[in-house]
């Protein structure tokens, strides 16, 4: 079907970016997995490119306020690469930044957005912690304030944390004050940390079956001093803020699993073109055709949803609920896409020489982080008043 999410401008910015990824990434991205982790150098490319600054206003270094159009452009073109990635750009973009264009008051508006629109900082968030998962209210890292009341001091860990290792400001969600019998989700607050502070510790580097150039580790907080001015809003009030910026982080994630389902097909497409069974090309087979068309179907129907969701986004209405309904939808989608294409490729998609064996491995976890599946359908299912 044809889309008409986009105009002329926003294809001459993907041609910008098809190129940037040919002759940065591409070439490289073998090597960075091996690594289990990008050179910084990539976002100082990148903020020379002017892709770290969306939505930053001018006087800070940035373009100004900016379509979602423009990053679900690099999600797909990263994704027709043959699945590589920016690292933990999107973490950076869509669901920490969007924090401190909220949140931040004019001195930390000048304090931190022009080096982040330049990709001089680079910013990851600690949330989840051994043991909470997906239970934010039950977050114990502790940050107390100081007696002259100058600084907070910060003790407590964070797991599954992406792009730490590269990252100059870390946004973190501790307990200020204990909750309340009448409400657990009390007493959170965001504290931005720069993670060269004394005390602030990362731990080993996580080993994971997919997105093997994007690090992800264990944090340790160890009486890491913050000053006051680095809090994030009210004090107390970091839940809510949670919340608000979810379903712009579930708009991105619903957006990346359908470029790399979307990628999937066309590889698949081409390899059983190729591919010969018995004298005869595997695309040829009645099989072949009809798992082929319910994936490009299905795919069709996700990339409708998320052409939708973008939509509402840049006229401020993408709701919760609906952010979850994409995400719940097309990444389950994408999983059994890109299962029945591995499928295809028969032995071939099991070995790490063919990119659908990456896309596989990588998007297995869309599934799970932002919300899983299960989460999403608990919200889909209070909005409908059940």
């Amino acid at each position: 079907m044809k889309r008409t999410l986009y105009t002329e401008e926003h294809e001459a910015f993907r041609r910008t970016v098809r190129a940037f990824i040919a002759e940065e990434v591409t070439p490289r991205f073998h090597e960075w997995e091996e690594a289990r982790r990008t050179p910084r150098e990539l976002f100082h490319k990148l903020g020379d490119l002017g892709v770290m600054g969306f939505d930053i206003p001018e006087e800070y270094g940035g373009p100004g306020e900016t379509s979602f159009k423009y990053q679900a452009i690099i999600a797909e073109e990263t994704a027709a690469a043959a699945g590589v990635s920016f690292a933990h750009y999107t973490v950076t973009t869509s669901i920490v930044l969007p924090y401190l264009l909220h949140l931040a008051d004019e001195e930390q508006k000048r304090r931190w957005l022009p080096d982040i629109a330049t990709g001089r900082t680079v910013l990851c968030i600690a949330m989840t912690e051994p043991g909470t998962g997906s239970d934010l209210a039950g977050i114990r890292t502790t940050a107390k304030l100081s007696e002259d009341g100058t600084h907070y001091v910060l003790n407590g860990s964070k797991t599954f944390i992406t792009g730490a290792l590269n990252s100059e400001l870390c946004l973190v969600a501790a307990r200020t004050s204990a909750a309340t019998p009448e409400n657990r989700r009390a007493g959170l607050t965001l504290l931005v940390v720069p993670t060269d502070s004394a005390g602030f510790g990362c731990g080993k580097q996580l080993e994971k079956i997919g997105l093997h150039a994007r690090d992800t580790s264990e944090l340790h907080f160890t009486d890491v001093r913050v000053p006051v001015e680095n809090v994030l809003g009210e004090v107390g009030e970091g839940f809510s803020y949670l919340g608000r910026n979810l379903p712009r982080e579930r708009l991105s994630i619903g957006v990346n699993a359908v470029a790399a389902a979307a990628a999937a097909i066309r590889l698949t497409a081409d390899h059983v073109r190729d591919r010969t069974v018995f004298g005869t090309p595997v695309a040829s087979f009645q099989n072949t055709e009809f798992v082929l068309s319910e994936c490009e179907t299905e795919v069709t129907a996700a990339q409708a949803m998320t052409d939708r969701g973008i939509e509402l986004d840049d006229a401020g209405q993408l709701t919760a609920a609906d952010a979850a309904r994409i995400k719940l939808f097309c990444t389950e989608a994408a999983g059994r896409v890109i299962d029945k294409c591995l499928q295809l490729h028969g032995g071939y998609g099991y070995t790490l020489e063919y990119p659908i064996a990456r896309l596989y491995a990588d998007t297995r976890v869309s599934r799970i982080y932002g919300g899983t599946s299960e989460v999403l359908k608990t919200i889909i299912a209070k909005d409908m008043g059940l």
